[in-house]
């Protein structure tokens, strides 16, 4: 079995870890699944952020310490899973949005009910049903053997970018962020059509979206 991800690993700013997040493993409930989209919750004040306003009940695990899950229930439907990034007390997560199926398929297509393909995991909503993760794994380590853990996987060659998903309530800056990372060359990806390729032009089913503003700026490497 591939080695744990220390708690040193989510210790970095959001956007380094959400980029390093693509290609690794998630393990729960006999499932493995290999991350293959994220987008980057950051601090300081990102709008987008379920801590721009301050700690709350709902997002305390968001606030640290670094390398726990953060579970929280969307639309009271679907549970969505979190990764904690940062440095404790500054409020920051990567939302795990698709995976592609690398154990325990039968299990996934049992959790989540009709076809299989790329539409079993393309949607953070679909994702933690899939891995049978619920609430109750709010605030577990990740870093650790137990029923949640993340593991090292392989790094993908080519990376797309783009604005992250329903976040209009946001200032236009954070709304227009190229902060969702996707594998570039994985069917297991959502809503194409807003990514681009880093450092190439879009081909195939990516396309690069209309240009909106200056481009965010990356963080140096830690």
């Amino acid at each position: 079995m591939s080695r744990l991800l220390p708690q040193s690993f989510y210790a970095r700013d959001a956007l380094v870890v959400a980029e390093e997040l693509l290609g690794q493993h998630i393990h729960a409930g006999g499932v493995v699944l290999r991350i293959s989209e994220v987008e980057a919750y950051r601090h300081p004040g990102d709008t987008a952020s379920h801590c721009r306003m301050g700690r709350t009940r709902r997002n305390a695990p968001m606030w640290g310490p670094p390398g726990h899950a953060y579970v929280y229930l969307c639309y009271g439907i679907h549970n969505l899973l979190n990764f904690v990034t940062n440095r404790e007390d500054e409020g920051a997560a990567v939302l795990i949005r698709s995976c592609e199926p690398v154990r325990g398929l039968e299990a996934v297509i049992a959790r989540r009910g009709g076809p299989g393909g790329p539409a079993l995991l393309t949607g953070p909503g679909k994702v933690t049903a899939a891995l049978g993760v619920d609430l109750a794994f709010t605030g577990r380590a990740l870093f650790t053997r137990g029923p949640l853990e993340v593991r090292a996987g392989e790094a993908p060659v080519r990376i797309a970018r783009g604005p992250r998903v329903g976040v209009g309530y946001a200032e236009l800056e954070h709304q227009r962020a190229p902060w969702r990372l996707a594998i570039a060359d994985s069917p297991w990806v959502s809503q194409r059509a807003s990514l681009v390729i880093d450092g190439q032009r879009a081909t195939g089913k990516i396309s690069r979206p209309a240009r909106a503003g200056g481009r965010a700026a990356r963080p140096a490497r830690g």
